[in-house]
């Protein structure tokens, strides 16, 4: 028997009626003075002050569960260094730093353990209020504003390379996008989180993969902010003669993030107003310009006597390749998935992919009823301000212009308020540095992320000169590796999660075919343009170097303390306790994984994904179960034991739950045991399984 299970028999009690257990006394990580870790500073603490849960502060309060919670503990206990250890790398004061170690205790009979009830929740409060809020119209305006924006500069853009095919090529980009409708819908009603792209894989694949998908959704958005704001300022020339765009294209990037850090978002009604208006605009602008087309005959004949730049195959792929930007924006959906009304998610899909299929191709036809294939050239930034002068005259150009200044600059607006979203999540989840969750005193924004998003697009737009057709190229890879990304995680979800409950499927020749026809996509955008190549990439290093070295904090600090007990005793004695404490404080974050058996196999996967992917030591296993005498509670327990033998380098704790796996239960879980609900874990659930993975607030699926 340890001294730890000694002093743990000592102050056991059971109390009447509960079923759950919790030393008076936790045994915890201990730092190097042999004082408790957790008391420490550095260990991560929620906000308030304490309270009868114990580790946390309660988030939620009381008024929602029904039935009392009880919960119990099993922890892991201090073990004596053998005398074969390895000898430490480390001197403090000339003396061997050593790491301490402990061992998880295994199975403890219920009667030398110590029971708690868990204090209940407000049902309302398991989610932010903002959830569900979103209707049809309001969801669809919002996606909308970003992929009918692209409609004003793609047209012309692609006619300059298929000429009369241009029309043809948005036709199939329409068809490419129906596809992609459809497995794009299979991935949010199957984890209806916000995130797209890096939600989906976070739950299918490693995160270090999900980490690179939301490297190219940043990427996305400085592209997208950046090509938006270029094209808002060619139409702003209209209104305002001799407006010079270069320096207009970087004061509106820094007013947006100016309204950014002083707390003005996207309003639902807003975007409603401006979508509205840019439709019946684009509709009219339809309408206006075919009846100038039929009564101009000439203009589309001579188009379409053309000569074409390529042979018609090339023509028509090239042309297929840059239309592909025009549909640019659909993916925004999948970012704000969760504030949308229950079933509403796949009719935002298929609104968008309507619009796009519509649109595109009447716009393009009218434009070359208007204009000759020169004029468009020429016209390229904005080619529909010149279709509706030609057409409707003066005060309609003015018209058309002013709309599309104003649906571009929503557009950089909803750049601004996706990537802070985004990188929101990701510093929430370790992968970026801390300090861009800073607020500032007077709005409480996080002022440091739309800075820092400013700075990339304005270098990137001063880097590039402001041509918009290196950036249009950036903007295309960055979406279409996206569009891989999420298909490819679509793929594996219906691979290793087909249990999981969505209300769309999309078949496997659907996703392997949309999967070809945006690596074509890919390719033919590559072979366009091989020199934007290089940007693309300068950029994404940046990115995805800053998230690696996030990753990798604990190996460098490694690295430097192998280096630093190479060096002179006062250099270790100046540096190496600083930096022990930091490893300590890194890896000082809880995580929790939700077993629902004792099985050996999925425990080791699990504890082994825990150890690839997360910074951290120390896992709380949590079972949920019914009858204090269940079987599985020490199978379960002594499994635990060899796994914590298999991984010496884990902290272990066994957490039991009397009650029922529920998302108000995980909420309490979560709230007691301090660790947020995106650092909770489980396996895949099964088809009968009652609810929608969104309704747990961001538990994270990591095995079959």
């Amino acid at each position: 028997k340890t001294r730890g299970e000694g002093k743990r028999r000592e102050r056991g009690k059971v109390r009447a009626g509960r079923v759950l257990i919790m030393s008076s006394a936790e045994y915890g990580l201990v730092s190097e003075d042999n004082a408790d870790f957790r008391q420490g500073a550095s260990y991560p603490r929620m906000g308030g002050g304490g309270g009868p849960g114990g580790e946390g502060t309660p988030l939620m309060y009381a008024g929602g569960a029904e039935q009392p919670t009880t919960f119990c503990q099993i922890e892991h206990v201090a073990i004596q260094s053998g005398g074969s250890h390895q000898p430490s790398l480390v001197h403090i004061s000339g003396q061997d730093v050593d790491v301490p170690k402990y061992e998880f205790p295994g199975w403890v009979p219920p009667s030398e353990l110590q029971f708690e009830t868990l204090e209940a929740i407000d049902q309302k409060s398991l989610h932010h209020p903002s959830r569900g809020c979103l209707s049809e119209i309001y969801a669809t305006s919002i996606a909308g504003n970003d992929v009918t924006s692209s409609s004003l500069y793609i047209v012309g853009v692609t006619s300059t390379l298929a000429g009369q095919l241009s029309p043809l090529c948005l036709i199939l980009v329409g068809c490419v996008l129906y596809l992609i409708k459809a497995v794009a819908g299979e991935a949010g009603t199957a984890i209806p989180l916000n995130g797209g792209a890096y939600n989906l894989l976070l739950n299918t694949t490693t995160k270090p993969v999900a980490a690179l998908a939301a490297c190219l959704l940043i990427l996305s958005y400085v592209a997208t902010a950046v090509v938006s704001a270029t094209e808002c300022l060619n139409y702003a020339a209209n209104l305002i003669p001799g407006l010079d765009t270069y320096w207009g294209t970087i004061i509106l990037l820094a007013f947006f993030a100016v309204l950014m850090i002083v707390g003005i978002s996207e309003s639902a009604q807003l975007a409603t107003g401006i979508f509205l208006v840019h439709i019946s605009t684009m509709c009219f602008l339809i309408a206006i310009g075919t009846t100038y087309m039929i009564a101009n005959p000439i203009i589309i004949t001579e188009n379409l006597r053309e000569p074409l730049k390529y042979d018609w195959p090339l023509s028509l792929m090239f042309g297929f390749c840059v239309g592909m930007l025009g549909v640019t924006g659909f993916e925004t959906s999948a970012n704000y998935v969760e504030e949308t009304q229950k079933g509403v998610y796949p009719k935002v899909l298929f609104n968008t992919w309507l619009i796009s299929m519509l649109l595109n191709p009447a716009l393009s036809i009218v434009c070359m009823g208007v204009l000759d294939m020169n004029s468009m050239e020429s016209h390229h930034r904005d080619v529909l301000a010149k279709v509706a002068y030609d057409s409707g005259g003066k005060y309609f150009g003015l018209w058309v212009s002013a709309d599309a200044s104003i649906v571009l600059a929503g557009s950089v607006l909803t750049a601004y308020v996706g990537v802070t979203g985004l990188v929101r999540r990701l510093t929430l989840d370790r992968c970026l540095p801390q300090f861009l969750l800073a607020e500032n005193r007077f709005r409480r924004t996080n002022h440091l992320i739309p800075l820092t998003f400013f700075a990339l697009c304005t270098l990137m737009f001063v880097l590039l000169n402001g041509d918009v057709k290196s950036l249009a190229n950036v903007y295309s890879l960055a979406f279409l590796l996206v569009m891989t990304l999420v298909i490819a995680g679509t793929i594996i979800l219906k691979y290793k999660r087909q249990f999981i409950r969505r209300a769309v499927r999309a078949s496997w020749p659907t996703c392997f075919a949309a999967l070809a026809f945006v690596l074509i996509a890919l390719a033919g955008n590559i072979v366009l343009a091989p020199t934007h190549l290089l940007w693309f990439f300068i950029y994404f290093g940046i990115v995805a170097g800053l998230m690696l070295v996030m990753f990798e904090r604990i190996r460098i600090l490694k690295w430097f303390l192998y280096f630093l007990s190479q060096s002179p005793q006062h250099m270790q004695d100046r540096f190496s306790g600083v930096t022990l404490m930091a490893m300590d404080k890194i890896r000082s974050q809880k995580v929790v994984f939700f077993a629902s058996n004792e099985n050996l196999e999925i425990l080791s996967k699990a504890i082994a994904y825990i150890q690839q992917n997360e910074l951290t030591k120390w896992v709380k296993i949590v079972y949920v179960y019914d009858d204090l005498n269940d079987p599985i509670i020490r199978a379960l327990a002594d499994n635990l034991r060899v796994i914590d033998r298999c991984f010496p380098k884990m902290v272990m704790d066994l957490v039991l739950v009397q009650g029922s796996f529920t998302p108000s239960v995980v909420a309490q879980v979560s709230t007691r045991l301090g660790v947020p609900r995106n650092f909770m874990f489980m396996v895949c659930p099964g088809e009968r399984f009652p609810y929608d993975l969104g309704d747990f607030g961001g538990i994270r699926i990591i095995t079959h």
